[in-house]
């Protein structure tokens, strides 16, 4: 399975906007103006570039590559992965979402009054574990609470 030139600059791309809203998540203080927008940006400019990777995004596959597969089955969804822009979304996707958890979080632990240190741990989780981060932070606000 061979990327193009195009998914492969996107994929950087991508990564690169994540990580900058990540790195708003761990080093600003909960109280700075405007704070949920240096990561909501980056959150929508991920879904835009997601829809567009997946209506329109057909153009940039290489003969034999476009997805086929299901989510009906382990197998229909390791066919479809078989892609290499299928995957490209697949990981836009994780991106996302990964960001909106970790917003939630810093939002949460604000508003419950938990000081940002205590979440560190969490948002590391999240970014590099996803759900495991939750978790983490759900434990945590057992535990603070």
């Amino acid at each position: 399975m061979t990327s193009t030139p195009f998914l492969d600059r996107s994929f950087q791309f991508a990564s690169i906007v994540a990580l900058s809203a990540w790195a708003a998540l761990f080093l600003l203080p909960t109280g700075v103006v405007n704070q949920p927008l240096w990561v909501a940006v980056p959150v929508a400019l991920l879904c835009a570039f997601y829809g567009y990777l997946l209506f329109f995004g057909g153009r940039y596959d290489q003969a034999g590559t476009r997805p086929r597969g299901n989510f009906r089955s382990m197998r229909g969804v390791l066919k479809l992965f078989q892609s290499p822009r299928a995957v490209l979304v697949g990981w836009v996707h994780f991106l996302a979402f990964d960001l909106m958890i970790g917003l939630f979080i810093v939002i949460d632990a604000a508003d419950q009054g938990i000081a940002h240190g205590w979440t560190l741990a969490s948002l590391f989780l999240t970014l590099m574990l996803g759900p495991l981060g939750l978790l983490s932070y759900f434990l945590l606000r057992i535990l603070m609470g």
